[in-house]
């Protein structure tokens, strides 16, 4: 399942119900942490959606596949 481009309200939902925290916001960049030490930041700035590419990484942080990360998208 390819990532699409995705609302940055259903990015912060995913990476809550994943186990992660706002741990800071840094201008229009939030700072999420999983008490396992995994960081990601999410830009919140433009339309709100994020790109395919942005996804991509954020996933790369997350330690899961994109298709991973993108079928759990798709549940929220």
């Amino acid at each position: 399942m390819p990532l699409r481009p995705t609302k940055v309200r259903t990015v912060i939902k995913t990476l809550i119900k994943l186990g992660f925290t706002l741990e800071r916001i840094h201008g229009s960049h939030m700072v999420f942490k999983h008490k396992d030490g995994r960081i990601t930041v999410v830009p919140r700035h433009g339309h709100g959606e994020l790109g395919r590419g942005l996804l991509r990484k954020i996933a790369l942080d997350l330690r899961i596949s994109s298709d991973e990360f993108a079928k759990l998208l798709e549940e929220e």
